[in-house]
């Protein structure tokens, strides 16, 4: 079975990511965390084959976060969400062998994370 994290401060962008992912894999678990921080704490507990992982967030911020979910748990993918595109985000992301992800959140956006986790 596949287990999201889906890492984002804002309710409404998690709530978004959960109910579009279960629309196409109902059969995965999603786990939520509100902050870098609150994330790693979960993964005590859940070990997830992908994270979704906003950017922006109060405190320990998205890319903080990456080495952090990597070390504890290696092999995971991660695909960064951001409404913040500059390529210097972008290639940050790819330095660090992780996904990227414009918001807003939306189906056909959902579509391509689920298409990126899927390819070897």
């Amino acid at each position: 079975m596949t287990t999201v994290l889906v890492v984002d401060d804002s309710r409404v962008s998690r709530m978004l990511s959960r109910q579009f992912l279960l629309q196409k894999q109902p059969h995965w678990t999603i786990a939520e965390a509100a902050s870098g921080e609150e994330a790693i704490d979960k993964l005590d507990s859940v070990t997830p084959d992908l994270v979704l992982l906003d950017l922006n967030m109060p405190g320990m911020g998205g890319l903080a976060a990456v080495t952090g979910i990597q070390a504890k748990c290696p092999g995971t993918r991660i695909i960064l969400l951001t409404a913040n595109v500059q390529d210097a985000i972008r290639d940050k992301a790819k330095a660090m062998g992780i996904g990227f992800a414009e918001k807003p959140i939306t189906e056909a956006r959902i579509d391509q994370i689920i298409a990126y986790f899927e390819k070897p």
